[in-house]
């Protein structure tokens, strides 16, 4: 063979790698609305920069006649590529070879860019469209999804990991976007169940469609197994280089910094009217970190879950913050098992990822009930408590309105080892409300008049912020309008902060 036969036979070697499933299925998948693998790459990675590996890798199946069935590549497409000219490895799962499903093969794809970002600390993104193990392969394929499984365990708080569900994704293949720090999902394209309806149907007799049991909208809103929701693929790769802009590569590092073109001095009179007069009235969290980050730009993480409490990411003075927030205007801010879980596992990632947090707190309690005691809101309440109280990066704590009782100790205060913890003058930090704990410590025994004149003195006394900013539990009771400054000064302050918690090989978080 000459040369120039080589040069050929890797030229048709390399179409045909590229041509997938062949043209049929591309047409399929675009008619679903769906784009092909190397589309996604291609959109989500920086122009010329992906780099693919194994890309003439086949199964090694012969049972059901699969060695008459070859692909090359095998249904998924590996490599590196740069987002914002950073190092980043993905896989793309491909829908047309096999239905994105799951072999040895590839599975072995899948681990060798996962070690590699280990060695290289480098973020992870998987692409993820399958229809779980590849049945013909059995067992082999079973031991594929655990080593991806250990991986993802082991890369936890080393490298971020963000997982996008860009089709049906069933039985093993949920498993490891679940491990992931973030899972993206596509509005009526993509799935996730362990088990799918026909299964459901036939062991439980429950009838339910694809969407309502495992789509986006789902996911997003009622499991929280979700993190974000896209219109379409391509808007999912935007979402995911933004969402990358806010995080380092590898635990070791700073998050990246953006010059920041925003006035740090710049204030907004109306901050100090957002928070009304009457305490019962509601107002949106939303607005107070609008106009206190950087070009009024927060990234929201889980909009549509557990809406009491905002998480997301934003910058201050061009760098990256978490942000965790109680939400006045949905239940009035309240702390369920649901929120609580929500914040919890957010605090921890940003935390692991060297990403400050700053709060705001409005929290009136946890949420009192049957449906939250039975389900356990003392465990997942107290997940919370230890993720705040674990995290030993620089944490800002701004109380806006209410601060009671034990969710005040929980939402970041100065005793769980917050750095700094601002006040507004509408602060109200006490054991409860003024009308509760009147009712409490008199039991009744007061005229009316006498019990209002009781309130409003237990009011003055207690629930403002000048009680604990005498004891030294609040560092500075501020002007809201301030806020965007004092928030910058105080991360500049404790930039570099070291705390080291007591050695050992990790704790037990109540799970």
């Amino acid at each position: 063979m000459s040369i120039a036969d080589k040069f050929k036979l890797l030229e048709e070697n390399n179409r045909l790698a590229e041509l997938g499933g062949g043209e049929d299925r591309i047409n399929k998948q675009h008619d679903a609305g769906r784009l092909t693998a190397r589309e996604r790459l291609l959109e989500l990675l920086d122009p010329n920069t992906f780099v693919e590996v194994d890309k003439f890798v086949t199964h090694r199946t012969t049972d059901f006649d699969m060695d008459k069935q070859k692909f090359l590549g095998d249904g998924v497409v590996t490599g590196y590529g740069k987002i914002d000219g950073r190092l980043v490895y993905v896989f793309a799962q491909d829908f047309t070879v096999f239905g994105g499903s799951l072999s040895r093969a590839n599975a072995d794809k899948i681990v060798k860019v996962m070690d590699l970002a280990m060695k290289m600390g480098a973020p992870v993104i998987g692409l993820n469209d399958s229809g779980g193990a590849r049945i013909q392969e059995g067992v082999e394929s079973l031991g594929g999804y655990a080593d991806i499984f250990y991986r993802n365990v082991m890369s936890s708080g080393v490298i971020p990991q963000i997982s996008a569900i860009l089709g049906p994704c069933a039985g093993g293949a949920v498993y490891s976007p679940a491990i992931t720090d973030f899972i993206m999902m596509v509005k009526d394209t993509s799935y996730m169940f362990v088990t799918g309806p026909d299964v459901i149907k036939t062991v439980t007799h429950e009838e339910v469609t694809k969407e309502d049991l495992g789509g986006a909208f789902t996911h997003n809103s009622k499991s929280g197994v979700a993190h974000l929701m896209a219109e379409d693929d391509s808007q999912a790769m935007m979402m995911i280089r933004e969402l990358m802009s806010f995080l380092p590569s590898n635990n070791m590092e700073d998050p990246p910094v953006k010059v920041c073109t925003d006035n740090i001095y710049r204030e907004d009179d109306s901050l100090d009217t957002i928070v009304p007069d009457d305490p019962n009235k509601p107002y949106d969290m939303h607005e107070i970190i609008s106009k206190v980050v950087d070009e009024h730009n927060f990234f929201e993480i889980q909009s549509y879950y557990a809406k009491n409490i905002i998480i997301g990411f934003a910058r201050l003075s061009g760098k990256p913050v978490g942000i965790v927030a109680n939400q006045p205007a949905v239940f009035a801010g309240v702390l369920d098992i649901d929120s609580s879980v929500k914040a919890a596992r957010f605090v921890r990632f940003c935390d692991a990822f060297n990403i400050p947090i700053i709060t705001f707190e409005d929290v009136p309690g946890f949420l009192p009930g049957t449906v939250q005691e039975f389900g356990g809101i003392i465990k997942h309440g107290a997940k919370l408590l230890y993720a705040f109280a674990e995290a030993t990066v620089p944490k800002i704590t701004v109380i806006t309105r209410k601060a009671y009782g034990g969710a005040y100790d929980v939402m970041s205060s100065k005793h769980i080892g917050a750095d700094m913890n601002f006040a507004y003058p509408t602060a109200e930090i006490a054991v409860m409300g003024p009308e509760g704990a009147v009712n409490i410590i008199y039991k009744n025994k007061l005229s009316e008049e006498d019990r209002l004149e009781a309130i409003s003195d237990y009011r003055k006394r207690f629930a403002s912020p000048y009680k604990a900013a005498a004891l030294g539990y609040i560092d500075e009771i501020i002007y809201p309008r301030q806020t965007r400054t004092k928030l910058i000064q105080a991360l500049e302050m404790a930039q570099n902060k070291v705390k080291t918690n007591p050695s050992k090989k990790h704790g037990n978080i109540p799970l």
